[in-house]
């Protein structure tokens, strides 16, 4: 081959060398990901690309335009439902059950439509969404017409990042090969192919709060909550100080909300969904459990607007907990 691949400029941008190389410019992002999006770039091209940015570090611009050049190869039904709430389910739980599952589907139950999208197996040990919401009686969509169907029927829906977007969930599944995670980690959380009003990201390492607070900005995106969530999906913990990073109508702020509990809590080795049930319907205790689920909600509601302070926020996720319908998974069980 003697003339160059058209996607050789954006892998030289990232490697160029200490003094060289220099971030994409959003105009470059977005060319770049609309190319990978149509099956247009080698392999060895995409490995160096990510890689490269990977160690980098991808920035907000470069994670808004790759956003939006993705959402152009979604196929999202042109009758879908207003969707409230868009929630990213990507890292997996490996030291707590996913008490934020209870959460959204409290949310859904209490008439906010919810859309969840994720991606599992990638990491080894952890337990996915995809995993766990059959064994609490919840179907998981194959289709974004199925995810429609299902949020008009039941305010909540799973999509697996394999029928979302089966490139992006390629790309994710060469993680055991590449040794590290891809800059399509942060880029998939952000998607909101419902274009929802608010949108809830969680982050594992620290560092990135800044990336999706700032892209949550450039994607002009209405309401946005990040916080650093148990184990990296979206979930307060009770036990510790939550900083809670906000988009708001295109300002950005920041508040530190206090641990629930005076003592932090022992860590259970059970990790049975049998118990996430249970504490549902009241028939097992989880203090821990139940705070992360109402802080969960309470950060939510705040973030959507529906409540003006933290304990405002926190009061009314304590009542809908307490007003929910208990009998709801004991069919599944």
């Amino acid at each position: 081959m003697t003339q160059e691949h058209p996607f050789a400029q954006y892998v030289r941008t990232l490697g160029k060398g200490r003094n060289g190389s220099r971030a994409l410019s959003a105009d470059e992002a977005y060319e770049a990901f609309r190319l990978i999006m149509t099956g247009q770039v080698e392999p060895i091209q995409l490995g160096a690309f990510l890689m490269l940015m990977r160690v980098k570090e991808e920035s907000p611009e470069e994670v808004a335009a790759a956003v939006r050049a993705i959402r152009e190869s979604l196929t999202v039904p042109a009758n879908a439902p207003k969707v409230d709430l868009d929630w990213s389910s990507y890292a997996g739980k490996k030291r707590q059950l996913p008490w934020y599952l209870l959460s959204t589907l409290l949310l859904a139950e209490s008439g906010v439509k919810i859309f969840m999208h994720g991606a599992s197996g990638h990491t080894a040990g952890r337990i996915y969404t995809k995993e766990v919401l059959p064994q609490l009686g919840i179907p998981l969509a194959h289709s974004f017409e199925e995810a429609c169907r299902q949020m008009e029927s039941g305010n909540f829906a799973y999509l697996d990042l394999e029928y979302l977007s089966p490139k992006l969930h390629e790309i994710i599944e060469m993680r055991p090969l590449l040794g590290l995670r891809s800059p399509v980690h942060t880029i998939a959380r952000m998607l909101n192919p419902f274009d929802a009003p608010c949108v809830m990201q969680s982050v594992f390492h620290p560092g990135y709060r800044d990336i999706h607070q700032e892209a949550g900005k450039l994607l002009e995106q209405g309401h946005m909550a990040v916080i650093k969530g148990e184990g990296g999906e979206i979930e307060r913990n009770p036990d510790i100080a939550c900083l809670v990073r906000l988009v708001r109508e295109g300002e950005m702020s920041e508040e530190e909300w206090p641990p629930m509990f005076d003592k932090r809590h022992i860590r259970q080795d059970d990790l049975e969904v049998d118990h996430l049930r249970q504490v549902w319907d009241g028939s097992r205790e989880d203090e821990y459990g139940v705070g992360a689920i109402v802080g969960t909600v309470a950060v939510t509601l705040y973030t959507m607007g529906r409540a003006a302070s933290r304990e405002e926020a926190e009061a009314q996720a304590q009542a809908m907990w307490q007003g929910r319908n208990q009998n709801r998974f004991r069919a599944a069980a």
